[in-house]
């Protein structure tokens, strides 16, 4: 809904190896231009305010594709993968059990299924494979 048939045929008809997002913004220009010279536009500050918005919008757009460009180093997926996993195996160790043969007062066994234990597990391990 934001082009036009004829706009996306020419846009799909333009073959350029890099990302296409300025595009649309030259037409936006040329447009501005020409309602400028018919009248539209009532004068040049009006412009000028169009064209500083079109500026920062290019700007964020411009902003997206390179952090799409430029991938995440594989050194910080390693580190995050090693930090989960230590986590895990250090509350397979900590959230142990007492052992009631030692007659610690007041601590009964107790034998729950540690549902946020499996929760947290599901929930980071998820989170580090996506």
């Amino acid at each position: 809904g934001f082009l036009t048939r004829g706009e996306r045929r020419r846009l799909e008809g333009l073959r350029s190896p890099h990302n296409q997002f300025w595009v649309p913004c030259v037409w936006f220009t040329a447009l501005a231009a020409q309602a400028r010279r018919e009248g539209r536009v009532r004068d040049d500050s009006a412009l000028k305010l169009l064209m500083e918005e079109l500026n920062r919008f290019r700007g964020h757009c411009s902003l997206l594709f390179h952090y799409d460009w430029i991938s995440v180093p594989l050194v910080y997926t390693q580190v995050v993968t090693i930090a989960v996993y230590t986590f895990f195996v250090t509350c397979l160790i900590g959230r142990q059990f007492l052992d009631p043969a030692q007659g610690y007062a007041g601590h009964e066994l107790d034998l729950g299924v540690p549902v946020f234990t499996l929760l947290q597990f599901f929930f980071y391990v998820g989170w580090l494979k996506v």
